[in-house]
């Protein structure tokens, strides 16, 4: 049985002041049921998640008390591939015809203030500064850079293209484009990353209306299909947020192991891939994970972005929408966020940004604390 895609909705990412991130996620939903061309009442399940802005079953006070199945999921950055991945499996068991998947969220200004305790790690860890997203990241990515020769050029430029993308797209936070040189020479955060190579907290919504493959064109004449969604945890060996050491023997990371089980779900290989959605919480762990899910070998990041293939108009398109660095990161929504884009894609509506050639194959991929990788491919 294929699970088939027949609505996307988006609440616009930033700031948005009177206003809950409940109700952000309430009106991604109605957005979403309207592009479908159905009603609350017809959706039968729901899995959805929010970090900071409350229980994400309580938005059927906003949209209905059906008595509808309705799961929170709560997996960090991950969380909107993780419930893209319940409503997945529920609907390739048979248990369901159709659904809505649904993340949102309204963060504090600042940086995310997590806690050691509630990760299972000691005080000493947040006394020294690494529960501090920042640090972890600048670490990981000063050896990557290392070991695989990869310079500080390579993390402009990622910026760069995100913020370009980002004045490209209406719904985006950051929607002015930056030079090379605004990001070369913002001030330092954690070094090597500079202010412009980091996302930030932010506030928005989106959601997907999910149905039984069989039954999709009742509804829209061009379903997109969910060929296949993935997550899986970290292993022994792999060095990820909130790691309090490095092991001595080297293990793949969740990246790599949700990427190959999606791709083999899929039957297809990166080459196949279109147009791409990669998580960029900075400029650096984009650079790590485009080689983690499979599109470039380790260290030939530097030299595909120099050649434009990782522009709109390239062979490698990722993040069309700005990704992190232009939306900012309303967490229960963000992997969410990356499967509205590629949807649009798909479609051929994404305007201005629109990758040329009918793109037919789409991908996302989100990771979030502690070693969670979610992937999905999509395909028209």
């Amino acid at each position: 049985m294929e699970v088939a895609i027949i609505g996307i909705g988006l609440h616009p990412f930033g700031r948005h002041e009177g206003m809950s991130g409940l109700k952000q996620g309430a009106a991604a939903v109605r957005a979403a049921l309207a592009d479908a061309g159905v009603t609350w009442e017809q959706m039968q399940f729901a899995y959805g998640g929010s970090q900071d802005a409350g229980n994400a079953d309580a938005l059927v006070n906003e949209l209905g008390l059906t008595g509808l199945q309705f799961t929170n999921i709560w997996n960090g950055c991950a969380t909107g591939g993780s419930s893209l991945h319940a409503a997945y499996t529920a609907i390739k068991s048979g248990a369901y015809d159709m659904g809505v998947v649904v993340g949102f969220d309204k963060h504090p200004r600042g940086a995310f203030n997590a806690k050691p305790s509630d990760w299972g790690i000691d005080d000493w860890y947040g006394e020294t500064g690494l529960m501090l997203t920042t640090q972890f990241f600048a670490m990981k990515i000063q050896r990557y850079m290392h070991d695989h020769g990869i310079s500080e050029d390579a993390l402009i430029r990622v910026a760069e293209r995100a913020f370009h993308n980002g004045s490209l797209n209406p719904t985006a936070w950051r929607q002015q484009a930056l030079t090379y040189e605004q990001i070369a020479e913002s001030t330092m955060v954690s070094h090597p990353l500079r202010k412009y190579m980091f996302c930030n907290p932010a506030e928005g919504g989106a959601a997907l209306i999910l149905c039984n493959a069989d039954i999709a064109r009742r509804f829209t004449s061009k379903p997109l299909f969910i060929k296949a969604a993935a997550v899986r945890t970290r292993h022994y060996g792999s060095f990820e947020v909130f790691s309090p050491s490095q092991a001595m023997t080297v293990a793949d990371a969740p990246t790599v192991t949700a990427s190959k089980a999606a791709f083999e779900l899929a039957g297809i290989g990166p080459e196949d891939v279109h147009v791409l959605q990669l998580q960029d919480t900075d400029s650096g762990t984009e650079i790590i994970h485009m080689a983690e899910n499979g599109f470039c070998e380790h260290g030939e990041q530097e030299h595909l972005m120099r050649s434009g293939a990782t522009r709109i108009d390239g062979r490698l398109p990722i993040n069309t929408d700005g990704g992190c660095l232009a939306n900012g990161e309303p967490v229960g929504a963000s992997g969410l966020r990356q499967v509205y884009e590629v949807c649009l894609q798909l479609r051929g509506h994404a305007g201005a940004r629109q990758v040329p050639g009918q793109p037919s194959v789409g991908y996302t991929h989100v990771y979030g604390a502690p070693g969670v990788s979610g992937v999905n491919i999509i395909t028209t």
